[in-house]
C-alpha cells in the first residue's frame, strides 16, 4: 500500500517536470526516485519521506532556534556545514547536533514528530 508521501512523489512525476527534475529539486538521484516509485528501493526511505513532505506537502516543524519552519529547512540547515558567520547560524549549527530530529532525518530514520 503506498503512503501519502509517496503519492504526492508520484504526482509531481507526472507533471511537466520529469523524474529528474524533481530528483535534482528535492537533491537526490533520479535513481533514487524511480526504484522508490517502483517499491524496489532498498535503502531506507525516510529522508526521502522527509523531503518530499517538505518540499511538496508543506510540512513544519518546531525549531527550536528559527521557530516554525518548514521540513525541508530543518534537513537543508542539519546538512549545513559549520561556519561563525553570524551568532543565529552558530546557534543553529548547535542546536541541530542535538536535536530530536538529527538523527531520524540525517540517517533516514522516521521521526513521526517532525
Amino acid at each position: 500500500m503506498l503512503t501519502d508521501w509517496l503519492e504526492v512523489l508520484r504526482e509531481a512525476c507526472k507533471t511537466p517536470s520529469s523524474q529528474a527534475d524533481i530528483a535534482r529539486r528535492l537533491g537526490v538521484s533520479r535513481t533514487m526516485i524511480s526504484l522508490a516509485l517502483q517499491g524496489r528501493y532498498e535503502g531506507n526511505l525516510g529522508r526521502l519521506e522527509s523531503l518530499v513532505r517538505g518540499t511538496f506537502m508543506a510540512e513544519t516543524v518546531d525549531c527550536p532556534v528559527m521557530g516554525i519552519i518548514s521540513r525541508r529547512t530543518c534537513l537543508d540547515e542539519q546538512a549545513r556545514p559549520f561556519a561563525s558567520t553570524n551568532p543565529q547560524r552558530v546557534l543553529v549549527w548547535r542546536t541541530c547536533r542535538t536535536c530530536g530530529r538529527k538523527e531520524a532525518a540525517a540517517t533516514g530514520g522516521n521521526n513521526a514528530g517532525a
